[in-house]
């Protein structure tokens, strides 16, 4: 049987999300489910950061453009929040792209443009 990386954390954050989606429902743009977010960790006490950034390594030099993560909770997960029509294969790619220069293993695509949450589990 496969191990569940982070499963209660992930756990955890999912339902938050699920909490700002039944309350927000879809339609807003994805800085107001940011906002939503960022109350709910709080409000929980999860540890995060919003938009925390990070450095490019490109061979042996730092690209002098960063990259932002929506969040990371817990000091290993990272999490990425759309409110668009549907998810695709180029927003998961972007997340492996982004746990792979974060180093983190488990990333947690989620959008809030659908009638109902969508989520995803990235294991890097």
């Amino acid at each position: 049987m496969t191990e569940i990386i982070y499963k209660e954390e992930s756990y955890e954050i999912i339902g938050l999300c699920m909490e700002v989606h039944n309350y927000l429902g879809k339609g807003f743009s994805e800085i107001v489910y940011k906002d939503a977010l960022e109350y709910e960790f709080k409000k929980a006490g999860i540890p995060y950061f919003r938009e925390k950034e990070f450095a490019v390594r490109y061979k042996e030099v730092i690209l002098p453009h960063k990259f932002f993560a929506d969040f990371t909770l817990y000091n290993k997960i990272l999490l990425e929040a759309k409110a668009i029509k549907e998810l695709t294969d180029e927003h998961l790619g972007l997340t492996m792209n982004y746990l792979c220069v974060a180093d983190y293993r488990l990333g947690l695509l989620v959008n809030f443009g659908e009638k109902s949450l969508i989520y995803k589990r990235v294991v890097f």
